[in-house]
């Protein structure tokens, strides 16, 4: 009987790309080290592979291209040729050209391509004859990259004409340094078997493991049960030995005794049931464990791949970069990583297009030509830290008024009293982009708001910015490790219960409710060295008071402190159920424009718990409508007030509580950004904080206070500093008013703004 060869086509095609990507990492990284023999040695053998493979498989071209690809790396790795640029260029192109014809063979097309040009370049390399970079063309970006994030936002990156005969500038995956863990993109050795699952057989075992997740839930709530029907049987006790008729005492001794003897058994049926509840917990947990790491797999199944986009991006652009992975052996759930990769390339392609300067760009501010860009994992407290950090010109707030400006999205007062963590997120907004000119990487303004609706909607994470003008920018991504069971923080508002998911809660406070702030018309709580705002979670969700809310009024405040990114509010609840690992369901497609819900769960009851999406909670307590401005806001509208502070909260509650009455108010995130405002515009008043990056408030004042311009301004300030040194030291530097942040309310503020400048 003949072989049928098709049913091996799919493993053939599986392995054969594994194998390319060797390649691809493997020649990257003898661009930084030629003479590194173990990496040669192992390219040499994926090469090798594929060329066997595909003539058991009788695809005689790619059979054909892998033997020439072969023979060239053979001649280098017996010293026969030497390592170049240019013999590099080729040997992407071969890579490339039997990267196409797998992809061809895996949709069942015909190998009608004709390599015989290709073939003849290998063939005269392999032979030690002269190899220009006018012979060969830099190669189109990796065609099996991941997926682009929408049609327009993820182009192409090579440009469409070949690049100058110049040699272009070299980038390389750097390891990290001496003593740190291997986490780079080098293959790792594997020690163990290793088998390929079905993703199918996968997802099945999830599922089961999830629903065994819920009924442990239920097994919970019948512990409860009969812990009310043990109370109830006490009680029953207690009211029979009460008894004192004479009619029926015997009686009653019988009743009495089989009472106890039924609260006796009921006693050892919770000890049992108790310890089955923790059998069962600690086997759920090892099966939930298990289960979960059949598929979770290492990042670097994503990271690998990114070293040779990276370098084609670079040399396309003319620019030199140095490209460092490291963390590449942490893993992830297989459905986050395979999500991961859209946002992960588009990011990479804005710190290439919009961070890293040219060589002549670098040289002028004073930095070395070879720009940085260093991608890295860790875990950090029960999920999963992805930095993305570059050493490039940073992103300029500037630009970014100037087009938020442009497209009409804010007035300029509004874009000068807009913190700085707020102006950054404007390029999350669709549409936003500060490119000069429309490139085929960058200047569409898609791609950003994708990136974070993948990470927060999609995938559950935060992501943050941070940026420093002329010296770089760094992404962080937060993400749970796995999507199919998450820690849930079960809660009761307005006699409802509701889950929100652990990863966005920071801390849980219990708070006097006469020690919660006024600020306008909202709440606010000192925590440490920060103010909070705080709002009742059902007024967030406009559920109905109900006749509790007089006795709440006079209760402690139970307050979640929610976050996400550098924005935190505190949400006042009923009290805290529990808080347990369970199943997360999406919303049947009909509901999934319900804003403040992400999906439901199953609570030991059988009851439908709602997910909250805390990200649209903390923009909805944002629109929370202030009061109005009192009498004699049109006097006050001309006085313009600088607030300096490193926390946003505080910031903000300021300003909301100066505007409220009249007044302009600009923020600033530190001493340097408020020294370098106050040289752009005249303030009437300034009100700053003293630990700050960069440049405290004291030696904010004091620089102030040698300047002309700000000699007579009124400066006040507000810090959780409350020694007498402090105090003293506050007015020796010139400050006009000293409030420390303990004794800080609206009314203080206000009364002392009023004082100094009406």
């Amino acid at each position: 009987m003949a072989l049928d060869m098709a049913k091996f086509l799919a493993r053939f095609v599986e392995e054969a790309r594994d194998h390319v990507e060797k390649l691809n990492e493997g020649l990257v990284r003898l661009e930084k080290d030629p003479e590194d023999a173990e990496t040669t040695n192992a390219i040499f053998r994926s090469a090798h592979t594929i060329k066997g493979s595909a003539r058991m498989m009788k695809l005689a071209p790619i059979s054909e291209v892998a033997h020439k690809l072969e023979d060239c790396l053979g001649a280098v790795r017996e010293k026969k040729i030497s390592y170049s640029r240019e013999l590099a260029d080729l040997l992407f192109k071969g890579i490339d050209a039997i990267s196409e014809m797998i992809e061809k063979t895996a949709e069942g097309q015909e190998l009608d391509v004709d390599n015989a040009a290709l073939c003849e370049e290998l063939i005269r390399a392999a032979e030690g004859q002269h190899v220009s970079a006018g012979e060969v063309s830099v190669p189109a970006e990796k065609t099996t990259e991941p997926l682009p994030l929408s049609t327009q936002s993820v182009q192409a990156a090579a440009p469409a004409t070949p690049v100058p005969v110049t040699p272009p500038p070299d980038v390389s995956v750097t390891s990290p340094p001496a003593g740190a863990p291997e986490t780079t993109t080098r293959q790792k050795t594997i020690t163990g078997e290793t088998v390929r699952i079905n993703s199918e057989k996968v997802d099945d075992l999830i599922k089961l493991m999830g629903e065994i997740v819920s009924n442990q839930n239920r097994l919970k709530q019948r512990l409860r049960d009969v812990k009310e029907l043990e109370a109830v049987a006490q009680r029953y006790s207690k009211f029979l030995t009460r008894l004192e008729s004479d009619d029926i005492s015997g009686f009653r001794e019988e009743i009495v005794s089989t009472t106890n003897s039924l609260s006796g058994k009921i006693k050892q049926l919770v000890s049992n049931v108790r310890n089955d509840t923790v059998i069962q917990e600690l086997l759920t947990e090892e099966l939930q464990e298990k289960s979960l790491m059949l598929r979770m797999v290492p990042l670097s199944t994503v990271f690998d791949s990114l070293g040779r986009m990276m370098r084609d991006i670079s040399r396309s652009m003319g620019k030199d970069i140095d490209f460092i992975v490291e963390g590449g052996d942490i893993e992830l759930d297989k459905k986050m990583v395979d999500k991961l990769g859209d946002p992960l390339v588009h990011m990479l392609r804005n710190s290439l297009d919009h961070g890293v300067e040219t060589m002549e760009e670098r040289s002028r501010a004073g930095k070395s030509g070879k720009g940085m860009v260093r991608l890295s994992a860790s875990y950090e407290a029960g999920s999963v830290l992805i930095e993305l950090t570059d050493d490039g010109r940073g992103i300029s707030l500037e630009k970014i008024r100037e087009k938020a400006l442009k497209k009409g999205m804010f007035t300029r007062e509004e874009l000068d009293g807009m913190p700085e963590a707020g102006l950054i997120d404007l390029i999350f907004h669709p549409g936003f982009s500060t490119s000069p000119i429309i490139t085929d990487l960058s200047g569409r303004g898609v791609g950003m708001d994708v990136v974070k609706r993948n990470i927060v909607e999609e995938l559950r994470g935060t992501v943050n910015i941070e940026t420093r003008d002329g010296h770089g920018t760094a992404f962080f991504i937060r993400l749970p490790l796995t999507l199919a069971v998450m820690r849930i923080l079960l809660v009761n508002a307005s006699g409802m219960p509701f889950a929100i998911t652990s990863h966005y809660v920071s801390e849980i406070i219990r708070v006097p409710i006469e020690d919660l702030i006024t600020v306008v018309d909202k709440k606010a709580v000192r925590l440490r060295e920060e103010l909070i705002p705080v709002t009742g979670l059902e007024a967030l969700l406009k559920l109905p008071s109900g006749d509790r809310k007089a006795d709440r009024d006079k209760e402690d405040a139970l307050i979640i402190i929610v976050r996400v990114g550098n924005e935190k509010v505190g949400l006042i609840v009923d009290n805290i159920v529990d808080e347990e690992n369970m199943v997360i369901k999406s919303l049947p497609s009909h509901m999934r424009n319900i804003p403040l819900v992400s999906g439901v769960t199953l609570s030991g009851k059988n009851e439908i718990i709602n997910v909250l999406n805390i990200p649209a909670l903390i923009e909805a307590a944002k629109e929370v409508r202030e009061a109005k401005a009192s009498k004699g806001t049109a006097d006050k509208e001309s006085i313009h007030v600088l607030v300096v502070d490193d926390s946003i909260n505080t910031r903000e509650i300021e300003r909301s509580i100066l505007e409220a009455y009249g007044y302009k108010v600009t923020l600033a995130g530190d001493g340097m950004e408020a020294l370098e405002k106050t040289k752009e515009f005249s303030y009437d008043l300034i009100i700053t904080d003293v630990e700050m990056p960069r440049l405290d408030g004291f030696s904010l004042t004091q620089m102030l206070r040698a300047s002309e311009e700000y000699k007579g301004t009124p400066i006040i300030i507000v810090t959780s500093r409350e020694k007498e040194e402090d105090k003293r030291r506050g007015i020796m530097v010139g400050a006009d008013a000293y409030i420390v942040k303990g004794a800080f309310d609206q009314s203080n503020l206000l009364e002392t703004v009023q004082n100094l400048v009406g």
